[in-house]
């Protein structure tokens, strides 16, 4: 369906109430959706918050997932290239580049005019380029919208997005992130969205690393952690994601909020970009080691807390010093 206008003005059954939007009985939901591709640890609990927001279609490889959604509300598509059929707006939460080239294809089998489509998974700004590119070399039109935060965030709807795109494209999908999105920030054309993405990814992944290693030195001096935790809290540092982890840390607690193999990704992602750059990322180098260790020790289905592990395994084997 060919869409020039904001997809509010097209899908005019759709309003705002007290901050949802609602689908008029006189609707015709089947044609006007927007769909969701791929329903992973995050992508699922994005969609969650887009169903009763809008007529939403999902397609999702292992077809379980699609399940609650579902029951929920939301079409299930049989193939991404029903998704895009379908939909005027597509959000792709997709794990990596060939995942996307798995479902985003330019063989003649999917028409993308007047498709907007939404990249909100991490991956090399470089391929984000080249695949807007070709996006609206097909008729189609792209908007970078990473996000910071991990799967409880997702659920509160609490995510922060960058978004990189032409201005009345961006305008175009505003109304569709809301749901999952305390805030929305605008940060030019692409790939400065994914840049500005792995600038956040730096600080967060070298946050949760220091962290790990501050529990890790008050287990090897018999300190306790539940403790340490509590003082933290109170302190100067407290935020969010040091709460969460600390809490993590302190209860050997490795239910997946963010995933240690996602993070390795986006760590290489972040000193693959800084050495293009010839960028210094002395951090950043040290967190990938750490996390591939974590991976290799078996946490490849844990949260990133985890790689406490690696620190603890460095120890054990005598590392101590750089």
């Amino acid at each position: 369906m060919a869409l020039d206008t904001n997809l509010g003005d097209a899908v005019g059954s759709l309003h705002e109430t007290s901050g949802r939007w609602i689908v008029d009985a006189a609707a015709e939901p089947v044609r006007h959706r927007v769909g969701f591709i791929s329903l992973g640890v995050m992508g699922a609990a994005m969609a969650a918050r887009l169903t009763g927001a809008w007529p939403l279609l999902v397609w999702n490889r292992t077809a379980a997932a699609t399940e609650p959604l579902a029951a929920a509300g939301a079409g299930v598509a049989g193939s991404p290239a029903e998704v895009f059929a379908r939909c005027p707006v597509v959000i792709l939460m997709l794990a990596d580049e060939r995942a996307l080239d798995d479902v985003v294809r330019f063989d003649g089998s999917v028409d993308y005019r007047g498709t907007t489509v939404v990249q909100m998974g991490t991956v090399a700004p470089a391929y984000s380029s080249a695949l807007g590119e070709r996006l609206r070399a097909a008729g189609g039109r792209y908007v970078e919208a990473p996000v910071s935060g991990s799967r409880q965030p997702a659920l509160e709807g609490a995510l922060i997005a960058m978004v990189a795109g032409d201005d009345a494209d961006v305008e175009r999908v505003t109304p569709v992130l809301r749901p999952m999105c305390a805030q929305i920030f605008r940060c030019g054309a692409p790939p400065d969205a994914l840049t500005m993405k792995l600038a956040v990814n730096t600080f967060l992944i070298t946050l949760v690393s220091g962290l790990a290693e501050a529990f890790h030195f008050a287990e090897r001096h018999r300190l306790d952690p539940a403790l340490l935790e509590r003082i933290l809290a109170a302190g100067p540092m407290a935020s969010t994601v040091s709460t969460s982890k600390a809490a993590k840390l302190a209860q050997e607690d490795w239910s997946v909020h963010a995933a240690i193999p996602d993070v390795l990704k986006n760590s290489r992602l972040i000193v693959d970009a800084a050495r293009r750059s010839a960028t210094a990322s002395p951090l950043m180098e040290v967190c990938t080691q750490l996390f591939a260790e974590a991976e290799r020790l078996g946490h490849d289905r844990d949260d990133m807390a985890a790689v406490v592990s690696a620190i603890r395994d460095r120890t054990a084997r005598g590392e101590v010093r750089p």
